[in-house]
């Protein structure tokens, strides 16, 4: 007698989407439980400070000042914010097919520019996979080994790595002193001290490190863990030497530039969107940045809750904003550019690239 159901032998693609699905779980998990630890800091300061004013605790809502600070916000400002993410965007489609040209392809921006807010999009359900998406969805609809274009994602993203260090290194270049009274105390000592304990401590293990290391570096690098990291090192050096290879060094760099610049400048143009944060200038903009950079770097689903957190730290303990005011500038550019301008595009290039590409999907 036959089964009354088609039998499925091979149950590797359920279980790759089953564990898929559960990462995706876990990372927005992870995520929410941090953006509610957030939140519910900064809603016991703003419950002190209503009750310091006077407000009664029934019209004293955290939720409702997020909401009243997002629609009092300067929205010319907003719309430049999203202005500089599409021209960044702009960049880092031309800067990507600049990789893919001297392999001898020559696809269309349209479809570089659309794949890359796909990309974005797709991470917002399960961070990381938007490289694998913008890869894949690039390829098929230019007849491009997907091997070649995930080779030129990962070159993309190597330089966005080396990118976020020179940032960082000129964050603490112009910020040096905020950064250092900042962190004085948390690392045991105080300003006048030429270096604290917990530095030299630092250093004596680094030593310590370095030499064990140099030790037993054959048995190290033999291991399994070792030949990863090995083998990350190399295709890190081969994606930087595959650079030299574009017919136009300048304009990948002008492109690199840019795509940071503009990133920046949405921190900035943030800062002058509300009011609590618009006396900060352009230094603070850029430690900011750096902060809600690294929040990305961490992989909840678009930074939902990392990036808050390490926001609101940065304006709390560096520039004095008050938890809940710098809590509602973290979500009204969580909620602009991550959220508004993600899925906006995201689902913009759902609709457009099959139209562009000849109903093809």
């Amino acid at each position: 007698m036959a089964a009354p159901f088609p039998i499925c032998k091979d149950r590797k693609p359920l279980k790759k989407l089953l564990r898929d699905l559960l990462k995706a779980l876990l990372f927005l998990l992870v995520g929410g439980i941090i953006l509610w630890l957030v939140y519910r800091q900064q809603d016991q300061a703003w419950q002190a400070q209503c009750a310091l004013d006077g407000i009664p605790k029934e019209d004293c809502s955290l939720l409702k000042k997020i909401a009243s600070d997002f629609a009092s916000a300067d929205f010319r400002y907003l719309f430049l914010m999203l202005l500089a993410f599409a021209v960044s965007n702009l960049s880092r489609a031309a800067r990507w097919l600049m990789l893919l040209r001297p392999l001898g392809y020559s696809p269309r921006p349209v479809n570089a520019f659309l794949t890359i807010m796909l990309g974005y999009f797709a991470n917002l359900g399960l961070p990381r996979i938007g490289e694998i998406v913008r890869a894949g969805t690039f390829s098929r609809y230019e007849n491009i080994p997907v091997e070649k274009t995930l080779g030129t994602v990962v070159v993309d993203r190597i330089v966005d790595v080396l990118s976020l260090a020179v940032v960082i290194a000129l964050a603490f270049l112009f910020e040096f002193d905020t950064i250092s009274r900042f962190l004085t105390p948390y690392l045991g000592g105080s300003e006048s001290e030429g270096s604290t304990p917990l530095l030299r401590y630092l250093f004596i293990a680094l030593l310590i490190g370095g030499g064990l290391f140099w030790l037993f570096r054959k048995p190290l690098l033999r291991s399994r863990p070792g030949q990863k990291i090995m083998g990350m090192m190399k295709g890190f050096g081969e994606g930087l030497q595959s650079i030299r290879r574009v017919r136009s060094p300048f304009w990948f760099i002008l492109h690199s530039l840019n795509i940071w610049l503009m990133y920046y400048l949405m921190t900035w143009l943030g800062f002058l969107a509300f009011e609590p944060t618009s006396q900060l200038g352009f230094s603070p903009a850029l430690i900011v940045f750096v902060a809600g950079s690294l929040g990305m770097v961490i992989p909840s689903p678009g930074g939902l809750g990392s990036y808050h957190l390490l926001i609101t730290a940065a304006l709390t303990g560096l520039y004095a904003i008050n938890g809940p005011d710098a809590f509602s500038f973290a979500n009204i550019i969580f909620f602009t550019i991550q959220i508004g301008a993600n899925i906006l595009l995201g689902l913009l290039a759902l609709a457009l690239l099959p139209v562009i590409n000849g109903g093809k999907v």
